[in-house]
């Protein structure tokens, strides 16, 4: 397993890069880092090439004061993606990391083979929590800890190991305000007119006891997608990765099985 950097858009990039066979790229969520695919790494990785990255502000990656928006990182993805020579990965995110899969795959769909989207936020922060995120905005700003303290932990189902939650608390908090121009992008993010225009196969998963998104977010994404697909993931919350990551994997594995099946030559 390679972990070096990446230049791209005049920013240093931190991935992982192990494995041989159809390309996967995992994109985190808002604040934290690619360790937290390390179940889907772990699995994926016998028969698979597998790429994480620390996104823009987060983690190792540069953290610039301003850019951090879900178009950046994007063409960061679509940038990490010519520089590692990955040929049509399928590109998995959760939460903020979902928003950028998306993006990356509708500024070229042509160099992505598929999008799982786990969690993702798609237009909810701009439209059922446009009375909240401004707060919370300003909250981050006041105590930075104590909020994520508060916060973080409703991130994950009740059955949740509680030390999910304090690793997640510790790596926003490495990672600084520099992520949080992606609160104020989220606020008046929506991508429902857009999806239309998804021409690859698109999986929207989501933990039935999100208290962070409503199930029925990813529903409707699914629906707008050409070829979308809703899969409720039982007895996780925000990070179904972390909490169910065998249900994940299986879930990843059966759309690669798919993809390759529709890329095979008929006979």
């Amino acid at each position: 397993m390679t972990m070096p950097y990446a230049k791209t858009n005049g920013i240093r990039l931190y991935y992982t890069d192990g494995g041989t066979g159809v390309p996967v790229l995992f994109l985190h969520g808002w604040g934290t880092s690619g360790r937290v695919w390390d179940a889907q790494v772990a699995d994926l990785a016998a028969d698979h090439r597998v790429v994480t990255v620390d996104w823009r502000g987060c983690g190792r990656t540069d953290h610039p004061a301003a850019g951090n928006t879900i178009a950046a990182n994007a063409a960061d993805v679509l940038g990490l993606m010519d520089v590692l020579a990955l040929d049509r990965p399928l590109l998995v995110g959760n939460s903020m990391g979902a928003a950028i899969a998306l993006e990356a795959a509708l500024q070229s769909p042509e160099r992505v083979a598929g999008v799982v989207s786990i969690d993702g936020p798609g237009y909810w922060p701009s439209q059922g929590m446009s009375d909240t995120l401004p707060s919370l905005v300003t909250a981050l700003s006041v105590d930075r800890a104590a909020t994520l303290a508060d916060w973080v932990p409703q991130w994950f189902g009740p059955a949740a190991d509680p030390d999910l939650a304090r690793q997640t608390v510790r790596r926003i908090l490495q990672s600084g305000p520099f992520i949080d121009e992606l609160l104020a992008d989220l606020a008046v993010y929506d991508p429902r007119e857009t999806l239309g225009r998804l021409m690859v196969p698109a999986v929207f998963a989501h933990g039935r006891l999100d208290s962070q998104v409503p199930l029925e977010v990813s529903r409707t994404l699914a629906e707008l997608a050409p070829y979308g697909e809703f899969h409720v993931i039982e007895e996780a919350g925000h990070m179904p990765h972390q909490e169910q990551p065998a249900v994940v994997n299986s879930l990843i594995r059966a759309v690669l099985a798919r993809l390759a099946t529709e890329a095979a030559p008929s006979a």
